[in-house]
């Protein structure tokens, strides 16, 4: 017997997502969620208060995503480089990143969200890839919308490891190198199910991808919000949308009489 999707729960304002045709909206949103610790030192608070702060932000974007019919999300949720941030915040981040997973494991299942996570496993605590893993194999055959949680991911790093499995496929007799294609690369990336990036969102106010889905964002429409990521909810989402939604789309080509 199928299992009965919950539907998300509603934006306490009673707000509901715009009328765009769903031709154009984003099947992949990417999300960097930036502003955490400004966010916190503006009202005085240790830099912790406004990542937890964010928690509920991510929450109620996922669901504004499923009520817009969005179909991937992808969350960085901590980078390759948030190692070189102090030792005390790196150990709450791990643990805080462990508790969110488990915390709200469930409710993602219940709407249906299936949860994948990308990173590199070297370095990662023990606890928060078992939670991931756990979260993965509860939410496997979720078709509603697809999480992809990058936790200890790099874009850099990501083409690094794709490049010595290439290396290793090849060594190995499996792979041509002479035949490698854009295509073939991107099967060994972290996700290669889940489709290119076509909204790149990051909240803040500043502007620059931060090495975040360097392949899969390659002609994904920017959006820079001026923000702070603890403030964020469904509604800056729709907001984004609305502006990809009016965009032109060309992946290089030129618009009808045009040479440019």
């Amino acid at each position: 017997m199928p299992k009965q999707v919950v539907p998300p729960f509603p934006h306490p304002s009673g707000a509901r997502p715009p009328a765009i045709d769903a031709k154009f909206v984003p099947a992949h949103v990417a999300i960097v969620m930036d502003g955490n610790g400004r966010w916190a030192k503006q009202r005085g608070l240790p830099r912790t208060a406004g990542h937890a702060k964010g928690e509920e932000s991510l929450m109620d974007v996922l669901a504004g995503a499923i009520e817009i019919g969005v179909k991937h999300v992808s969350a960085y949720a901590f980078s390759t480089e948030n190692w070189r941030r102090s030792p005390d915040e790196v150990r709450w981040l791990m643990q805080f990143n462990r508790e969110v997973i488990h915390r709200r494991r469930d409710e993602l299942d219940a709407m249906g969200v299936k949860i994948i996570w990308s990173g590199r496993n070297p370095r990662m605590w023990r606890t928060v890839a078992k939670e991931l893993v756990d979260a993965e194999r509860q939410s496997a055959d979720n078709t509603v919308l697809t999480l992809q949680f990058c936790m200890n991911y790099g874009g850099r790093a990501e083409l690094v490891d794709a490049a010595k499995r290439i290396a290793q496929a090849a060594k190995e007799g499996r792979l041509n190198p002479d035949k490698l294609t854009e295509e073939k690369l991107r099967h060994f990336l972290y996700a290669p199910q889940i489709p290119d990036v076509d909204l790149f969102i990051r909240s803040s106010g500043e502007q620059r991808t931060s090495n975040f889905m360097l392949w899969q964002a390659a002609y994904a429409e920017l959006v820079f919000l001026d923000r702070l990521w603890p403030d964020f909810d469904r509604r800056d989402l729709w907001r984004a949308i609305e502006q990809y939604a009016q965009r032109d789309r060309r992946y290089g080509g030129a618009l009808p009489n045009q040479t440019s």
